[in-house]
């Protein structure tokens, strides 16, 4: 549990503030594909130099339409998570999954380069993998159990002040 000892006013503030950001590009990713009714993963999916997995996941519209649908509404709920702080750690958690299957699709490597659909010119490190990481650091602080739904959920006796 989360005490004074462990963790300060300004510390509790920056980890909450950084949770609501990664909740917003989540949330955001996830409408704009809600929002395009001619959005698909087929295009990412296929072309995918990871391996001739994502391929041949676009290959099957019935699938496509699954990874469709949890794509679109995963982002929207890990988003919506992280931001209200409701249960934030399993979205920390989701998210950080979600955005490594991203990586591995598209992973950053001298042989992938050519392949980037994003203009980002990156080797081994890339957007994925940092967002990745930062989502598990998020999830070993229960900040939402501070300053979120969780607080109200879970009904702990959690203050910073203790």
């Amino acid at each position: 549990m989360l005490t004074k000892s462990n963790l300060n006013l300004t510390q509790l503030y920056g980890l909450s503030c950084l949770r609501v950001l990664m909740g917003w590009y989540f949330l955001y990713e996830g409408v704009v594909k809600f929002l395009d009714p001619n959005w698909s993963a087929f295009a990412y999916l296929k072309n995918s130099p990871g391996s001739n997995i994502w391929s041949s996941l676009a290959d099957n519209a019935s699938l496509l339409n699954v990874i469709d649908f949890l794509n679109t509404w995963g982002l929207i709920a890990i988003g919506l998570g992280l931001i209200l702080g409701l249960l934030s750690k399993l979205a920390s958690v989701s998210g950080a999954i979600l955005v490594m299957l991203y990586y591995l699709s598209y992973p950053p490597t001298v042989a992938s380069q050519n392949f980037q659909l994003t203009g980002d010119h990156v080797l081994w490190v890339d957007k994925n993998l940092i967002f990745a990481v930062v989502l598990l650091v998020l999830s070993f602080f229960p900040t939402s159990q501070f300053i979120g739904i969780d607080r109200l959920l879970f009904k702990q006796k959690n203050s910073i002040d203790e």
